[in-house]
């Protein structure tokens, strides 16, 4: 028994050596050391790497951040830290952290400039991402690290460095700190200094325990006491920078429950033969959450509405405000030219375009509750009425029903509104073939 556990273990070992194939220890630290340094070439790159990462972040490219990311030298120094941290070669920790401090603030103020003569001036998605970190950065930070340490301690260089630098993402924040700055957006510039601040730390922090695990020669400080200080800052520079991580990921995962929650029971809940959701909006912040509902159709009366209430406790929704707008007294609080864009692009997006066919003129009876709805969504309806036609085609004696729709305006409505239009009301009668005549 004993034999096959030393075998196991040996296989296991052997498995995941790192020493096997490690450079020689001088090679190790000055590939390191040498990426230190931000001066002439370095500091050029670096000045092109944020003015790339500064237009893909402005103009939502992922791809653009991603080559940006490739060409930045910006991990050289954070290495640097956490290799000095773990030999105890204080002089490269502080040139590490000078070159590094002089890499965020070149940075910061390159990303300022180009924000601050770039006429696109909306926060995209690629940098609002940036501004909200999390324990998941400080994971992606620390494996990252730790997969960058392995990689320059082989000899034979690999892709892995390159892929270290899109995963920790160094860059993205600098230039978001700069969007921030050029816009007077400092809550941007906080959460994406906080989210570089942990980049930066846990990418030393790997580092130093990697170098430690492959058993790069230290040198021994003649003062214990100095060893320890070391050792003191790092782990305070650790904890408060985690601490903060850990609170803001506790918000996002309870965001992420609720809105999934929210959703699921508006979709299974809200399921009314006249009545049709038409705008949803879930809101989360310190203390409260909100479902804010829009209807049209049918008015829902109060006991229906206090029965939805209590179905939410089957929802996790405990402590949740539903609040519901419908009818004509919802228009003044709500966009209506939003609402209708969005509920016609998706009837147009789920429907086919039907075919022309010719029609006979025959007055029309009004539905009073798709009149309301219109008027909803179209405030210049001055009429509305549907009926059946009957159509004889012209080279047979079949006649076919044809349903219209006939629906005036005090001003003409565009081509393709009237087509969305069509396909709403198609929709909305359950009738695929119906056709719209707009005046």
């Amino acid at each position: 028994m004993n034999e096959l556990l030393q075998q196991i273990r040996h296989a296991i070992t052997n498995r995941f050596n790192l020493q096997e194939d490690k450079a020689d220890e001088l090679e190790i630290v000055t590939a390191i050391r040498k990426n230190i340094d931000f001066r002439g070439t370095n500091l050029w790159a670096l000045i092109f790497a944020i003015f790339i990462a500064s237009i893909g972040l402005n103009v939502n490219s992922t791809a653009v951040i991603i080559g940006a990311m490739l060409i930045s030298p910006i991990m050289g120094p954070v290495m640097g830290i956490g290799l000095g941290i773990g030999i105890n070669d204080l002089s490269m920790v502080k040139k590490g952290g000078k070159n590094l401090l002089v890499a965020t603030l070149v940075s910061v103020i390159t990303s300022t400039l180009y924000f601050s003569i770039t006429p696109l001036h909306e926060a995209q998605s690629e940098l609002l991402a940036r501004t909200s970190p999390s324990i998941w950065d400080v994971f992606i930070a620390f494996f990252g690290g730790l997969a960058g340490m392995v990689a320059a301690s082989r000899k034979e260089k690999n892709n892995v460095v390159p892929g270290v630098a899109i995963a920790t993402a160094l860059m993205p924040p600098l230039c978001t700190a700069g969007f921030g700055i050029a816009t007077g957006n400092w809550l941007y510039v906080l959460g994406a200094i906080y989210l570089y601040f942990i980049n930066s730390v846990f990418i030393a922090i790997a580092t130093y325990l990697m170098s430690r695990y492959l058993q790069l020669q230290r040198t021994h400080f003649d003062d214990p006491a100095v060893q320890k200080k070391v050792t003191r800052y790092v782990i305070i520079i650790v904890v408060l920078t985690i601490i903060p991580s850990i609170y803001m990921a506790y918000r996002i995962v309870n965001k992420s429950i609720f809105e999934n929650n929210a959703r699921k029971f508006v979709e299974q809940e809200f399921h009314f033969n006249s009545t049709q959701v038409v705008s949803k909006t879930y809101t989360y912040s310190d203390g409260k959450k909100t479902i804010d509902l829009l209807l049209i159709g049918s008015v829902l009366d109060k006991p229906v509405i206090d029965s939805l209430k209590h179905r939410m406790n089957g929802y996790r929704l405990r402590n949740v405000q539903l609040n519901i707008r419908q009818g004509l007294n919802a228009k003044q609080e709500i966009d209506f030219s939003q609402i209708k864009a969005s509920i016609l692009e998706d009837v147009f997006n789920s429907q086919n375009k039907p075919d022309t066919i010719r029609l006979a003129a025959k007055p029309l009876n009004k539905d009073s509750t798709v009149l309301t709805e219109l008027k909803i969504l179209y405030p210049t309806v001055t009429a509305f009425g549907v009926s059946k036609l009957a159509i004889r085609r012209p080279d047979t004696n079949i006649i076919d029903t044809q349903r219209v729709a006939l629906i005036r305006f005090t001003k003409p409505l565009r081509g393709a509104d009237v087509q969305k239009l069509q396909l709403w009301l198609q929709k909305r009668y359950q009738s695929p073939r119906l056709k719209l005549v707009a005046q």
